[in-house]
């Protein structure tokens, strides 16, 4: 009897001293430094629209004050092409943003860095960040649809945001470069309950596509393209509806992720008669 209690207080203290010690490993502050920025039009002054999920614009942290292998930290813009983490330790960061724009980190084939706009900062307390950058494409939606029998008929204008020629110098340095890159791949009409319309939050009854092939677009910069929603599917009367027009090109960013990033028009309200 003498040797079950002796054992019991001996286990009692053990697993007393482990849950300390659990305890006093867990009790950390929470992380509360906060980062935010946005994402510009290095021409026009305007933000890069974007989508709110893996295919919008990734905005990735490093922390470079930390000693050894470090996983990056990834989150995503919000679709106005402004991004905030509100939750980080107080350490130094190199900030680096991806997008459907000329890329701001580029190494040779060597893997030495050609191009480099990434920003370090050491984050205590609160930072905001602006990185100016030259999107694939500008896409406007003209604010005037026009609905009859509940499709909605919208206008679309698309034009480049960067030359060939600057965009050339920039990817070609990587030692992987294609005239195929720049060809416009397919212009979107998404459709949606929600004012965050985009690919990550469209309907598939309403969106709708329009797919080109080789250099078929290449005629159509800068001029108006009628797309409408899926007309096989009227939106019901009495509805209203958010839309927003997307494009991209045939490029990958980050190269090699086999993502292509849209660029995106502002948001426009529909109301359906």
């Amino acid at each position: 009897m003498k040797s079950i209690i002796k054992y019991t207080v001996i286990l009692s203290c053990l697993l007393s001293t482990v849950s300390c010690s659990l305890f006093q490993l867990d009790n950390y502050d929470a992380p509360e430094e906060i980062l935010r920025g946005e994402v510009i039009d290095a021409e026009t002054g305007e933000r890069v629209l974007t989508d709110q999920g893996s295919e919008g614009i990734r905005v990735r942290l490093i922390e470079t004050s930390w000693e050894g292998n470090v996983t990056p930290l990834d989150f995503y813009c919000r679709p106005d092409g402004t991004f905030q983490h509100t939750k980080l330790f107080e350490a130094d960061y190199n900030v680096r943003v991806d997008g459907p724009f000329v890329p701001i980190y580029v190494e040779d084939q060597n893997g030495v860095p050609i191009v480099n706009k990434t920003q370090d900062i050491h984050l205590k307390g609160e930072e905001y960040l602006t990185f100016e950058v030259q999107p694939f494409l500008r896409v406007e939606l003209d604010d005037t649809p026009m609905i009859s029998d509940g499709v909605i008929t919208a206008r679309v204008k698309v034009d480049r945001g960067v030359s060939k020629d600057d965009f050339k110098k920039v990817v070609a340095q990587t030692g992987d470069y294609s005239d195929s890159y720049l060809n416009m791949t397919d212009i979107q009409l998404f459709v949606s309950y929600s004012s965050s319309c985009g690919y990550r939050a469209r309907d598939e009854r309403w969106s709708n596509e329009i797919l080109y092939s080789g250099k078929a677009f290449e005629t159509q910069f800068g001029k108006t393209i009628t797309i409408t929603s899926n007309p096989k599917n009227p939106i019901p009367s009495g509805r209203k509806v958010f839309i927003r027009a997307a494009a991209r090109i045939n490029y990958d960013t980050p190269a090699g992720s086999g993502t292509r990033r849209w660029n995106y028009s502002e948001v426009v309200e529909v109301d359906i008669p």
